[in-house]
């Protein structure tokens, strides 16, 4: 041991408890952890800082990046170089922040995890958002200290004019502590801090009418609201996130198109880890899948097999593969040096205080240059009013230390003001130069009182800060890039979606789309209709009927599955468009097909769902009751509704509430009317019983009515367009499971027998037959005619072109728009829905 030194023993528990504590708050407070008020890590705050020493802003020329590392490291952040320069590289990329503070020339890596080229190739300049967060930083606005050297001064926070940590999020791993925080959109947050200025007693719940939800740069789908609502009222959630994806045809084939994906997955991995699942078989039906992503934007073709279910492909991407990701929410930030837990008002709140702090130091200190100023345009304008004077005052003075003080003695002067009338140019002298002294001094008092007022109240203060955050929001907000899709968590979509009436359309080969009800039109009886839609070769309009956004749909298949869905959810399309094939929209078996739908009301309402029920009829003659409550818990992959027998397929299913009475017809011409009390409620699983024989091996049902109004009346359509309406009293009531009697009188000029339904004046009818042409007419226009007669032509039908559907709906008393008929939505009742087949087909 050298001389003059001792050993001092130390507990080594105690020294590594100290030396641990001082390293995690180091880590915690000067790298680790943004603060609350500029959002900025300290290295981050450090290359905007020397870069607006160097003055490498938005208007001046690229600087190579090593430049700009050096100064940083040099100056302000001992540490590697790569730290600084890539921190830099993130500041540039579009796919990492939502607002890029950083304009990067060169290679600066990509979305599928490139390395970015060195720093002696890159070059980089401020973007003009940087320089409003560095706005104002040289009017003493925020406290300065000294640099790892003590050579320079650094501040410890920008004055910042965009809220950063809101806008661009933040993450980082301290010690014990972590912070994760989501970007959000520029414009709502804007918002939401000028609703919080307006009031200071704001919720989160009111914020969040601003500030809907985090809004990531690479886009995406937000899935579910309740993560978001967790994350915005207490700083910590999981929001799940969704690629964008789209099932397109291409070249003939069934390919899932993905536009965008969750933010910060990797392209590359997530392709190639999708791909690793395909070839071990643990992912079923891609074919193929090929990154099409170019400089105009990300494309990811997924090539489907040919006997691959799209929608079911698109679930398992999003189970398996990186596709579904979630961004778990912890907001944890600095504040006045301690870390802590922010919810979305604590947030706003912090930030509108420090800007507040920043208004208030601006306005000092530029009322103390306003003055300083003031105090010499004072003296010089006391020289100019007696300048003969000053001029032999110091012409007499030996040197300028004596001119000064005899000015200050003469003339009351302070040292500043003499001092300036000593430095004084000629050419001030001059008549003009004097009229500028007085025109500043005057705009310069004005300013001082404005300065001053501006100290005084709070008010104004806070409109500047409003006024400073609306020209930051024309500047920079933009539209929201990730879409809020609320119907994944509990939050409900239908305060989103207008409750219209719509009519829904399915087509032969299960192409389903909704329409609004208003862009049909009435047509007089024996038009030709109008197009209605657009549908692929041989393939024509097979069921149609009417409902509204918010209503549940419970699909009936032939089979006998029960599948669930709401309204709004079925893609939207114009009269003309083809719409979406159901396949799609549930996870129906492939040799299956949806015969009956169901619009029900709530499904969650006890009372409403049992006091309904669900009555089916099958093809050869079997019907069969079941309560609602049967159908209220449906699952992805559907339920069983009804057993079916071999050689039977499900026809009809209606809702009820078991007082009315059951009209079934067949393709014969023949049709049954019996009480629906006369079928017993029955389990799922049941097959039902017998409600009419059939008249021989050929014949088959072709619909069946549940007739509630004892005055409407019965309508029959046959397949090649005749027609009549008779009176519900033709049809005497029978037991169920007898032959029926006559109901249209079936010869070769009529066809088959399509369609039946209940009918009154009120009711408008829309027919479409195969050939994809609607005509729309009125109910009153048909006079009621005896059971046995063949009826009146209602549709002129071209060559062999036959009756494929035929649907009611109600006029409006205005006859503007149209609605539901009563039979059809009925609140206390639910709703049937109408629909017929070609019978053709079957």
């Amino acid at each position: 041991m050298a001389e003059g030194e001792k050993l001092i023993p130390i507990n080594i528990e105690d020294e590594m408890k100290s030396a641990y504590i001082d390293y995690s708050m180091s880590v915690i407070v000067s790298r680790a952890l943004p603060d609350v008020r500029d959002g900025l890590k300290p290295v981050h705050r450090r290359v905007l800082y020397g870069m607006h020493e160097l003055g490498v802003r938005a208007n001046s020329a690229h600087k190579k990046s090593a430049r700009i590392v050096g100064e940083v490291l040099g100056k302000y952040h001992p540490h590697g170089d790569t730290s600084v320069y890539d921190t830099m590289v993130r500041m540039a990329q579009e796919w990492s922040l939502r607002y890029m503070l950083v304009d990067g020339q060169g290679n600066f890596g990509s979305i599928d995890g490139d390395s970015p080229a060195a720093m002696r190739y890159t070059e980089a300049r401020m973007r003009k958002i940087s320089e409003d967060m560095l706005a104002d930083i040289d009017k003493e606005t925020v406290d300065h200290k000294l640099n790892f050297d003590d050579t320079l001064q650094e501040p410890t926070v920008l004055p910042t004019r965009i809220p950063g940590l809101l806008i661009n999020g933040a993450s980082g791993i301290a010690v014990g502590m972590a912070t994760n925080m989501p970007p959000h959109n520029l414009s709502e947050v804007v918002d939401g801090t000028i609703a919080y200025i307006e009031n200071n007693d704001i919720q989160v719940d009111e914020l969040m009418q601003h500030v809907k939800a985090p809004d990531f740069p690479t886009g995406g789908t937000i899935y579910g609201y309740d993560g978001v609502k967790e994350a915005f009222e207490t700083g910590r959630g999981r929001i799940v996130l969704r690629g964008k994806a789209e099932i397109e045809e291409v070249n003939g084939r069934e390919c899932i198109i993905v536009t965008e994906i969750p933010y910060q997955v990797n392209k590359a991995d997530m392709i190639k880890k999708t791909a690793d699942l395909v070839n071990d078989k643990k992912l079923d039906g891609i074919s193929l899948i090929r990154d099409e992503s170019d400089r105009n934007g990300m494309r990811i073709v997924y090539v489907l097999k040919r006997d691959a279910i799209p929608n079911i492909i698109l679930n398992k991407l999003y189970k398996y593969t990186a596709l579904q990701s979630s961004f778990s929410v912890n907001n944890i930030a600095l504040v006045k040096g301690r870390p802590q837990l922010l919810n979305l008002r604590e947030l706003i709140l912090h930030f509108v205080e420090h800007r507040h702090e920043v208004v208030v130091r601006r306005t000092k200190y530029e009322l103390r240059k306003a003055e300083e100023r003031a105090h010499i345009l004072e003296g010089l304008i006391i020289a100019s009013d007696n300048i003969d004077e000053v001029i032999a005052l110091i012409r007499a003075s030996a040197n300028a230390e004596e001119a000064r003080a005899k000015l200050i003695e003469r003339f009351k002067l302070s040292e500043i003001q003499a001092k300036a009338i000593v430095e004084m140019r000629l050419r001030q002298l001059t008549g003009l130069e004097q009229d500028k002294l007085r025109a500043e001094y005057d705009a310069l008092m004005n300013t001082i009182e404005d300065l001053k007022d501006i100290l005084d109240k709070k008010d104004r203060r806070m409109d500047i800060i409003k006024q400073e955050l609306v020209e930051v929001k024309d500047k920079y907000g933009d539209e929201r890039r990730s879409v809020i899709e609320y119907a994944g968590g509990d939050l409900s979509i239908e305060d989103m979606i207008p409750n219209e009436k719509v009519v829904i359309t399915i087509s032969h080969a299960g192409y389903i789309k909704r329409t609004s009800l208003t862009e049909y039109k009435t047509q007089n009886r024996g038009g030709v209709g109008q197009k209605a839609s657009t549908t692929r070769n041989e393939d024509f309009l097979e069921h149609l009927f009417v409902g509204t956004n918010h209503q549940y749909m419970l699909f009936f298949t032939q089979k006998g599955k029960c599948f669930w869905m709401r309204v709004y959810e079925i893609p939207e399309g114009s009269k003309t468009s083809k719409g979406r094939a159901i396949q799609n929209l549930i996870n129906i078996e492939q040799d299956d097909k949806v015969m009956a739908f169901i619009c029900t009301q709530d499904l969650k309402d006890e009372e409403y769902i049992n006091s309904h029920y669900v009555i089916m009829a099958t093809k050869n003659g079997q019907v069969k009751k079941t309560s609602l409550e049967q159908y209220s818990r449906p699952r992805t992959n559907g339920i069983n509704a009804i057993t079916i027998r071999d050689n039977d397929e499900l026809l009809e299913a209606k809702l009820t509430t078991g007082e009315s009475q059951v009209m079934l017809a067949l393709k014969s011409g023949k049709a049954i009317r019996f009480e629906e009390a006369k079928t017993r409620p029955m389990g799922r699983n049941a097959s039902g019983v017998r409600g009419i024989t059939l008249a021989n091996d050929k014949d088959e049902v072709i619909g069946m009515i549940a007739v509630n109004d004892m005055e409407s009346n019965i309508l029959v359509v046959s397949e090649k367009g005749y027609g009549k309406r008779s009176s519900l009293e033709d049809y005497r009531i029978t037991n169920r499971g007898g032959k029926g009697v006559k109901t249209i009188s079936v010869t070769e000029k009529t066809g088959n027998l399509v369609a039946i339904k209940n009918v009154t004046d009120d009711d408008d009818l829309m027919i479409i037959n195969r050939s994809g042409i609607a005509i729309r007419m009125e109910v009153a226009d048909l006079r009621v005619m005896g059971r046995a007669t063949q009826g009146v032509k209602l549709i002129n039908l071209k060559g062999n072109d036959s009756i494929a559907a035929v649907a009611k709906v109600m006029k409006d008393d205005d006859d503007d728009t149209d609605e539901v008929s009563e039979n059809e939505l009925d609140t206390d009742n639910g709703t049937t829905i109408d629909k017929t087949e070609d019978e053709d087909n079957n």
